[in-house]
């Protein structure tokens, strides 16, 4: 309560206190990852685990629950019905793709690629839910942080733009979800069966593999040899 010349009044609202701590980690981790993203492949097997594995360690450093980081089984019972709403989705995706003559191969379809890619799906479910958006949100309102939140994560797949679009509704959307639902597992796995469906609908020519940083452009080189 504060007080006035003409009384006690209780202020509306009360700004969220910033913590250096947090604005901190979330410069630094962001700047890591996007700087591997865009590191030649030499340097990315050296400098990439090391940005991608301090997130954890600092979110280990805070002694979480299961429950608190979406690990738990509480989680998954109530977000189950993401998975499903995810392979409708999918359907429909390839169906309309298949009438626009754009639906094609996924590029190594073997059980090793595909597989990697949705652990690393849930991975950076992990990395957006549980490192970057409790320290956004602890800087920000809630709404705020998570607009934040899926922007960041759709700037992290430049400059591949129709991933980076499609990541920014994904970020903010699963961002939503779990806050209420609270399920890296569910929310992982939704992402990696989207982005399979996103990487055989959409021409390769527009996603190039689904590649982001460096990569991306080493797409154009790759395609201009003979």
């Amino acid at each position: 309560m504060a007080i006035s010349n003409s009384g006690p009044y209780v202020l509306p609202f009360e700004r969220p206190v910033v913590s250096l701590r947090d604005v901190t980690e979330v410069v630094l981790g962001f700047g890591a990852i996007v700087a591997v993203l865009w590191l030649p492949t030499r340097e990315q097997l050296i400098f990439g685990p090391i940005a991608l594995l301090a997130p954890l360690a600092l979110v280990l450093l805070r002694h979480p629950s299961w429950d608190d980081v979406g690990s738990g089984w509480r989680g998954i019972i109530r977000a189950w019905w993401i998975l499903p709403a995810s392979v409708a989705v999918a359907i429909l995706g390839v169906k309309l793709a298949q009438a626009f003559g754009t639906y094609h191969p996924l590029y190594e379809a073997d059980l090793k690629h595909v597989g990697g890619y949705v652990v690393w799906t849930i991975y950076q479910q992990f990395l957006l839910q549980d490192y970057f958006m409790p320290r956004l949100t602890r800087a920000l309102n809630s709404e705020v942080a998570i607009a934040v939140a899926g922007v960041l994560f759709a700037v992290a797949h430049l400059p591949n733009l129709t991933l980076t679009l499609a990541t920014l509704v994904w970020g903010v959307v699963s961002c939503l979800l779990f806050r209420r639902y609270k399920s890296v597992y569910i929310l992982g796995l939704a992402q990696g069966l989207l982005g399979l469906c996103f990487a055989v609908c959409v021409p390769e020519a527009m996603h190039h593999h689904m590649r982001v940083g460096l990569g991306y452009s080493g797409y154009h080189a790759a395609s201009k040899m003979p």
